[in-house]
This record gives C-alpha cells, sequence and structure tokens, in this order.
C-alpha cells in the first residue's frame, strides 16, 4: 500500500513539473563575440584559452531588448479608440497579443480573414436592405442619437435659414457625429421660425433615428457667460445659505436637548430641596419661638412684687 501511495505521489509531482514548463521554444536571440581573439593552435591540440582575457565578450544583437515592432491585425469587435469590426489596425505585439489576440477581439490579416470581411463590408453596402445587418459601431450611433438632443441658436442675420448643411455642421460641433447631407432629413426646408422641429439620420442606410431638433433666438456668447457666471454666484450663495441654516438648526437642537437634560436633573433633584426648605422653616420657627420666650422671660415683673387681685 505505501509502494502505491508513492506511486500516485510520483505521478503527480511528474505531472505539476511538466506543466510548469512552457512548451515554446524561447523567441530572443543574444549573438556576442569574444573581445580578444584565441590563437591558432597546432594540428590536432585544443586551443589555448586565457583564464581571463578569453572570457571578455562584446554584444553584437539582442533581440530581447530591441525596440518592439508593431503588428497588424484586423478588428472582430468594436474597441474603443481603436475602430470598428473588419478596421485594419497597427498596434504594439504586447497590446495585440495579451489583449486584442487573447480575447478575441483582432484576427491575423491573412488573406482568407481580409477575403472574409472585404465580402461581408460589400454585402452591408450592396446588399438588400432586409438583408443587411448593422455593425456594432452602428448600433452605438443609433443609440447615441436616439439619446440626443440638437439645440441651434439663429444668427443675428435676417437671411439667415435653416437647411441641411446647417444642421449637418451643427451635428459635427454641438454633438461631435459626423452627417452627410444625404442621410438627412428635416419635415420642411428651409426653416426661418423659433420652435421645436424633428429631423432624421438613417445609419447605415438600415435603421432610422429621429432627433428633436429646437432652433432658439440668438444669443451673444458674452452675455450667455455672464450669464452663467451669475447663476453659479447664485448657486453658491444659495449653498452657503443652506449650510448656515443647517448649522443654526443643528445649534438649536443642541439647546434644546441640553434643556430637557438640565430639566430631567431640576425633576430629580426638588423633592430633596423640599424637604431641606422645610426643615429649614422648622428651625426658624423654633429659633424664634425660643427668642420670644427669652423676651418674655426678661421682661417679667420681679417676684417680690404684691400680685394684682
Amino acid at each position: 500500500m505505501w509502494s502505491s501511495g508513492r506511486r500516485v505521489l510520483q505521478d503527480l509531482l511528474s505531472q505539476v513539473s511538466v506543466r510548469s514548463f512552457s512548451l515554446s521554444p524561447a523567441q530572443n536571440t543574444v549573438v556576442v563575440e569574444r573581445w580578444w581573439q584565441v590563437p591558432l593552435s597546432k594540428v590536432g591540440s585544443p586551443p589555448r584559452l586565457h583564464p581571463r582575457r578569453h572570457r571578455i565578450y562584446k554584444l553584437i544583437e539582442d533581440t530581447k531588448h530591441q525596440p518592439q515592432e508593431k503588428m497588424e491585425l484586423i478588428l472582430t469587435q468594436t474597441v474603443s479608440k481603436l475602430g470598428g469590426r473588419g478596421d485594419t489596425v497597427v498596434v504594439k505585439k504586447s497590446f495585440g497579443r495579451n489583449k486584442l489576440l487573447a480575447k478575441g477581439l483582432a484576427v491575423y490579416p491573412s488573406p482568407e480573414n481580409k477575403q472574409m470581411f472585404n465580402e461581408e463590408l460589400r454585402l452591408l453596402r450592396e446588399g438588400k436592405p432586409e438583408e443587411r445587418i448593422q455593425t456594432r459601431t452602428g448600433q452605438l450611433t443609433v443609440e447615441f442619437l436616439k439619446r440626443s438632443k440638437l439645440q441651434i441658436n439663429k444668427m443675428p442675420t435676417d437671411e439667415f435659414q435653416l437647411n441641411k448643411e446647417v444642421v449637418c455642421r451643427q451635428f459635427l460641433k454641438k454633438l461631435g457625429v459626423v452627417v452627410p447631407p444625404d442621410v438627412l432629413s428635416l419635415p420642411f426646408e428651409p426653416i426661418k421660425d423659433d420652435g421645436e422641429y424633428w429631423c432624421e439620420v438613417k445609419v447605415n442606410g438600415i435603421d432610422t433615428v429621429r432627433i428633436p431638433l429646437s432652433l432658439l433666438p440668438y444669443e451673444d456668447p458674452s452675455a450667455r457667460y455672464q450669464r452663467q457666471l451669475k447663476e453659479k454666484r447664485r448657486e453658491q450663495a444659495a449653498e452657503v445659505a443652506s449650510q448656515a441654516a443647517d448649522e443654526e438648526k443643528a445649534v438649536m437642537m443642541a439647546d434644546s436637548d441640553a434643556a430637557v437634560e438640565a430639566e430631567s436633573v431640576k425633576d430629580t433633584v426638588t423633592p430633596v430641596s423640599d424637604d431641606s426648605a422645610s426643615a429649614g422653616a422648622a428651625a426658624t420657627e423654633e429659633t424664634a419661638a425660643a427668642k420670644t420666650q427669652t423676651t418674655q422671660d426678661t421682661t417679667a415683673p420681679p417676684s417680690d412684687s404684691p400680685p394684682k387681685n
């Protein structure tokens, strides 16, 4: 039984040792050269090496510490600050291997992969509307536009009118979205009167999003800045006033608590004080009676005087 248990333990240790080693060979190379050349020796005899001089080497090449080259990949999903599905990107090898390839966010740009993504892009552009599939970037754009609202201020000129070109520029300026004029539709144009309107944007020719549109009167940027500054100051003053009110309320609550505690202490001390007061009053009465008796004794007539009938 001991031998079988020992054999099982050895098998486990052997498995652990095998798993701890990497099966892939090292990809780094270091090339060195002797600083001092070894002199020629006689035929059939080993070279005569100096014990210290011939152990000094100079570095020729070190692939481990060289500047890392970048690699080219094709994204399979939308990656922030890189691109969307089907985009070809050039990234560092460490980032590409450890982040993109390991998580399945990108593939190598092989001819088969390039052909597959090109075919997918062609079907997206030329296929039937009902057969098209919205890309990940397109889905994010649709969700962003559904949560957006566009506000446009009129220009001070009387000839100002709102058309597709102006709306496209405002989309890029206010929302940061590039909207070509051919995918934008307005209910009617040109628009000159202030009010609430709407516009529709078609994303990749598949999804149509309706966005609220507001046309506001002209506003001087300097006046707007001054109004914002006044509002900010008003908010700060209101915040300071609320803090002062809270502090005053806290002080009042503390005073009320102190008064309640004082009343409770007074109630507990009152019976003792009443007893002491009554005792003091009794002692005072006894003292007064004694004084009166003494006074009567001192004012009485002498004993040898005849008593009155």
